[in-house]
């Protein structure tokens, strides 16, 4: 019984790393000053051949952490758009909605602490 607790609790380990890891996308810088970043997050899906982009997300982030965002998601038969924004500071509130629309919407918040 003990290895199968082990295995499960490997595999949860996996998973929760994979989920980490994909969660940020990777941010292109396009134009960057003292107020702050301009980038380009391109939705990169990739064979073992080639890579395509199915949408990306443009936005501002600035120095203090607080940014804002837009973008779109092809990689589905209706293609999803999203808008969102984030304070910055220590404790950063973050914000957004996303539809296709038509039944697909949502909202999304959350609460990211710095330390």
């Amino acid at each position: 019984m003990s290895k199968s607790i082990f295995a499960w609790a490997s595999a949860a380990a996996c998973c929760a790393a994979a989920t980490a890891a994909m969660a940020e996308p990777v941010k292109l810088p396009v134009d960057s000053d003292d107020k702050g970043t301009v980038y380009v997050a391109p939705n990169v899906s990739s064979t073992e051949t080639s890579a395509y982009t199915k949408g990306a997300t443009v936005g501002v982030q600035r120095p203090d952490g607080s940014g804002s965002y837009i973008g779109t998601d092809t990689s589905t038969p209706r293609p999803t758009y999203s808008l969102g924004a984030s304070t910055g500071g220590n404790v950063s509130l973050t914000g957004g909605v996303l539809t296709d629309g038509k039944s697909n919407n949502g909202v999304k918040a959350g609460v990211t602490i710095r330390y």
